[in-house]
């Protein structure tokens, strides 16, 4: 199975807490809600696209209890993402097995790139990981990511966990889709293609 990893970020690459002040304080943030005044209906049409794309999700631990208290009952008003987020099976990446409340979900065990690469090596569909920060790193640094699914937000906040930490391994990545948004973000897809080149200028 193919895997992407799709996120929201700002320009200095901050993936923590874009949906909601409340969302994730962890390490003293306080910037949370950052993606809402930028949101537009082009940028959720694209988001939609790649959730289509999906047969299962890869979920984080904290990114499990955030959507499992919210997208079982969210208001039809949030459609097609509460199909979208509710209908597939649900993977959970966590040390220790949770006490699922939320339909179709399954924990991959307490070694995640172990658990990821049991799933990739199922034939056919494309799993889809929203979010999760720190599984993210897991899987950027065992090369579990095949395609960054991203939307880059023009806003800059100096603070928060990053997509790409300090300590992973270099990585090459292809631009394959770029499109700007009206409220300013840019969607990207950008597939990995191994190791970086190094030259003299």
């Amino acid at each position: 199975m193919k895997l992407s990893v799709q996120t929201f970020i700002t320009l200095d690459g901050v993936m923590q807490a874009p949906g909601g002040s409340d969302e994730d304080d962890e390490g003293g943030f306080d910037l949370g809600g950052w993606q809402g005044p930028l949101m537009d209906e082009e940028t959720g049409e694209a988001i939609a696209t790649w959730y289509r794309r999906a047969t299962a999700l890869l979920l984080g631990r904290r990114t499990y209890d955030i959507f499992s208290s919210y997208w079982p009952d969210a208001p039809e008003e949030t459609q097609p993402f509460k199909s979208l987020v509710n209908d597939p099976p649900k993977y959970v990446a966590s040390h220790t097995e949770p006490e699922f409340t939320w339909d179709d979900c399954h924990w991959i065990g307490p070694d995640a790139a172990a658990g990821v690469r049991e799933l990739k090596a199922r034939p056919g569909g494309e799993i889809l990981v929203p979010g999760s920060s720190d599984l993210v790193q897991t899987l950027l640094d065992a090369d579990l990511v095949d395609e960054l699914q991203l939307v880059t937000y023009p806003v800059v906040l100096g603070k928060g966990r990053r997509i790409f930490e300090t300590g992973l391994n270099p990585s090459a990545w292809e631009l394959v889709e770029s499109s700007p948004k009206p409220g300013g973000a840019v969607a990207s897809v950008y597939r990995f293609s191994g190791r970086p080149e190094f030259r003299d200028m």
